[in-house]
């Protein structure tokens, strides 16, 4: 089985190229956001306690993004594969995530890092045109992505080949690159 670990800065097609890349392999795309939601809806323990702390606005803790994660991975471990797509966001995260597919005995593992530089992800932010897309916001979510996330590619370079790609261009370009590489 194939797994594939998407990164980046927001603003960077993180999204929009985890879903190219599953409809292509024919894998299948967690989204972390989409995760909460599915969790949330079927009710199960994490995932009440997930919805109950972002309807406060709260972030997410380590360890209920952790069990939630692991639990649709082992939904879905009868794939062709997987791509992550909004998790690890965090070292923790990182490191439990490594334990996960020690676990589930998945191996091949590639870790994919989209970069831009802050110029253009603001200008892609601002014009995605969202309610929470202001230049403060943005600001502040490249702020705690840089001290929060970015971290997490360090840890992956210890233990893995980290790819980079340039996730400034066409979109077909790029993800042509990445498959290409995968």
């Amino acid at each position: 089985m194939q797994g594939i670990i998407i990164f980046g800065p927001p603003g960077v097609g993180k999204g929009t190229q985890a879903q190219l890349i599953s409809e292509r392999l024919k894998i299948y795309h967690f989204s972390t956001g989409e995760i909460l939601r599915d969790a949330a809806l079927k009710g199960t323990e994490l995932g009440i306690k997930a919805k109950a702390l972002m309807d406060e606005g709260r972030l997410v803790p380590d360890e209920i993004m952790i069990g939630i994660v692991k639990d649709a991975l082992s939904n879905n471990g009868n794939s062709n594969g997987f791509i992550l797509d909004g998790f690890p966001r965090t070292i923790e995260q990182a490191k439990a995530l490594t334990l996960i597919f020690d676990e589930f005995g998945f191996k091949d593992i590639k870790i994919l890092y989209l970069t831009a530089d802050d110029d253009e992800l603001t200008r892609r932010l601002m014009n995605r045109g969202r309610s929470d897309d202001n230049i403060q916001s943005i600001l502040t979510r490249l702020h705690i992505y840089k001290n929060t996330t970015a971290p997490v590619i360090d840890y992956y370079k210890r233990i893995k080949n980290v790819i980079y790609i340039n996730g400034v261009g066409e979109i077909e370009e790029i993800n042509k690159k990445i498959i290409e590489i995968l």
